[in-house]
């Protein structure tokens, strides 16, 4: 015996899957157009790797 009807259950289930997975999908989309944004307008891309960065020091007086 096969089981062909759905339970209530399954297609609640499936409802709330699918909003979560649209959302998932929303966050990935911004996350990746913030990106894309980011690269185009061509700013440097600059890491934290534990060194002062030049271009944040004031800069000094000329004497």
């Amino acid at each position: 015996m096969a089981i062909t009807r759905d339970h209530e259950l399954h297609t609640r289930r499936f409802g709330r899957n699918l909003g979560l997975g649209l959302a998932l999908a929303a966050l990935v989309a911004l996350v990746f157009g913030l990106t894309i944004a980011k690269v185009e307008r061509g700013e440097p891309i600059q890491a934290y790797d534990h060194q002062p960065r030049v271009d944040l020091l004031p800069a000094e007086p000329v004497k």
